[in-house]
């Protein structure tokens, strides 16, 4: 218990020196040992790696799993050190829900058999992502989470003992400074010539025992600032060879990088593929559920509304050119109209159809013959043909 007693005392006394000479370097009233302009950069790229890295991991565990919930239980499992229970993807939950509708409203249904086609494809989906997940979890974020939780941890371990290997090396440095100056002013005094009258031998002798004094101190302060540059030597080259490890350590995320789009890029097209077949299947089924034209979704831009022209066949003549009839001689029907507000904006392609503006409400309707991605639109005196898809028809 005495051991231990001293230790502490002498490791709190060790804490509180440092902490002096930290604060008086901050304070600008001792001075400092800086690191060369190598070690520096050495230093500042080690963080700079440390900080992206980190953000990095993040934002592709967030893109992974954007379940905040599913994340923190992943966490709370490895932490326990037990596997992870298999959870469904959300493809894979969704086609489930699918099949189990089609079961519901009858396979031989042309809704249920589309919903059995389409579910099917949702389950691959799911799986697809599923191996995707697990393999970008162990190509990519395994290597980065084992940089940030082994070999940081280990260059900051390094990096302290580093720091209080200067701080005490600075501390060696003050001390030896004020023997210095004591040892050269107990000399100056014991130069003086003696006056050999009562009391002045015995001032004389004290100044000599004095000036030794001095000469042992700063002998021991040269010892001490020997043996505190010789370890901060020596931390300063087990430092400096893990922070050149850096490097290595940017070819292996490269690599690992290059690995992780080779994955997603795999991904994204084995989903491609699976939408591909499914439209194909959905194309080679009945018409009466959609034109197969509608279903050709890979041409369009995204977030665009598809353009109605492209669900007539090609050199297919419209409605109005059939039937020899002018828009002017259109009538609404007997079965009434409706109201309709326009989703976005259109231009008409000739002079049959209505331009549109975006959140305006007009009137539609339909006449019989007319295809059924086309309404005829009326706004005051003007009216043409519009698109259904670009209208939210109105009850």
């Amino acid at each position: 218990m005495d051991f231990n007693v001293r230790k502490l005392a002498a490791d709190a006394g060790i804490f509180f020196s440092r902490a002096v000479q930290f604060t008086e370097e901050r304070l600008g009233q001792a001075e400092k040992t800086e690191l060369d302009a190598h070690f520096e950069n050495l230093l500042s790229r080690a963080d700079c790696t440390k900080n992206w890295t980190e953000k990095i991991y993040r934002q592709t565990e967030v893109m992974l799993q954007p379940n905040p919930g599913a994340r923190i239980e992943e966490f709370l499992y490895e932490k326990l050190d037990r596997k992870v229970p298999p959870r469904p993807t959300n493809g894979e939950i969704l086609g489930q829900f699918m099949l189990e509708a089609a079961k519901e409203f009858g396979p031989g249904t042309p809704y249920g058999s589309t919903l059995i086609k389409v579910g099917d494809c949702q389950r691959r989906l799911g799986g697809a992502e599923r191996e995707f997940l697990q393999t970008s979890s162990i190509s990519f974020l395994t290597p980065l989470r084992n940089f940030l939780e082994g070999d940081w941890r280990t260059i900051s371990k390094e990096r302290r003992l580093l720091e209080n290997r200067r701080l005490d090396l600075d501390a060696c440095k003050a001390r030896l400074k004020k023997a210095k100056t004591a040892e050269a002013k107990a000399a100056c005094e014991g130069e003086a010539v003696p006056d050999f009258q009562e009391t002045r031998p015995r001032n004389y002798v004290l100044s000599a025992s004095a000036s030794a004094l001095w000469n042992e101190e700063l002998d021991k302060a040269e010892h001490e600032m020997r043996v505190a540059q010789t370890e901060f030597d020596r931390q300063a080259e087990v430092t400096r060879l893990l922070l050149e490890g850096i490097s290595s350590t940017h070819v292996n995320h490269l690599r690992c990088l290059c690995e992780f789009v080779e994955v997603q890029a795999m991904y994204y097209s084995q989903c491609h593929n699976y939408m591909q077949e499914l439209q194909r299947e959905l194309g080679s089924s009945s018409g009466d559920i959609r034109s197969p034209h509608s279903l050709e979704v890979n041409s369009h831009p995204a977030g665009s509304p598809t353009d109605p022209s492209t669900f007539l066949p090609l050199n297919s003549p419209s409605l109005l050119e059939t039937d020899a009839l002018q828009i002017e001689e259109v009538q609404p029907p007997a079965s009434g109209t409706r109201k309709a507000k326009v989703l976005y904006d259109y231009d008409a392609g000739d002079s049959s159809e209505l331009s549109l503006r975006a959140d305006e409400l007009i009137t539609v309707y339909t006449v019989p013959g007319m295809d059924s991605d086309w309404l005829i639109g009326e706004r005051g005196n003007q009216k043409g043909k519009v698109p259904v898809t670009y209208l939210e028809l109105l009850s």
